[in-house]
């Protein structure tokens, strides 16, 4: 499916106003989050794709350092399984994929997989560990609701380690609710799992 450059429109101009976004040039998104931090969601370009992985994995890692997973009991989990080649098939997928970048650097991510039934799952947003606590992911949410409402879908899906009740209550902060868990060999977690709801979908069916 062909995804919808919000960032080059100046119809969007009103909606993400109201979320706090400056569009200067209608080239990207700016926001402010404080008086000392400014950065810009954007797309992800091909060439950014490594610098993204490093990202994500250096991320995770702080998660799989919290609960005690490695590459051998784990191997699967995001911090080690995410690579070069995974993340460039998914860019030659066409599939939405958006940095937050601040001071020239990347120190944000997220990516969202198009499902069926007007589902998508939203994947890896991650903040960099040297940067959270400043809203950065809040806003990468908030950006990614949007965008999957512009495609037409009404229900966003997310993935977490269950155990980590910490992120389970900051999703739930964001409106999305907790549907269930799933326990599978090769993780030693439990799999949670989240529905946002983005209300009724605009999608022409043929």
């Amino acid at each position: 499916m062909a995804t919808v450059d919000l960032s080059a429109t100046a119809d969007g101009r009103p909606l993400y106003e109201k979320l706090g976004f400056k569009l200067p040039n209608y080239t990207y998104m700016k926001l402010k989050l404080d008086d000392k931090i400014q950065g810009e969601i954007r797309k992800m370009e091909k060439e950014e794709i490594q610098v993204c992985v490093d990202l994500i994995r250096r991320s995770f890692q702080t998660v799989a350092d919290e609960f005690g997973f490695t590459m051998e009991n784990a191997p699967r989990f995001t911090a080690f399984a995410t690579t070069m080649d995974r993340l460039a098939w998914q860019y030659e997928q066409n599939r939405p994929m958006y940095v937050y970048e601040a001071d020239g650097k990347i120190i944000g991510y997220f990516s969202l997989q198009m499902q069926e039934d007007n589902e998508c799952e939203l994947n890896n947003l991650c903040v960099a560990p040297e940067s959270r606590h400043g809203k950065i992911g809040e806003k990468l949410f908030q950006y990614a609701v949007e965008v999957a409402k512009e495609n037409g879908y009404s229900v966003m899906n997310i993935g977490i380690v269950e155990e980590n009740q910490k992120l389970r209550k900051w999703y739930e902060k964001l409106g999305a609710k907790h549907v269930g868990i799933k326990k599978f060999d090769f993780f030693p977690f439990t799999c949670g799992y989240l529905k946002k709801n983005l209300g009724e979908s605009n999608r022409t069916v043929v």
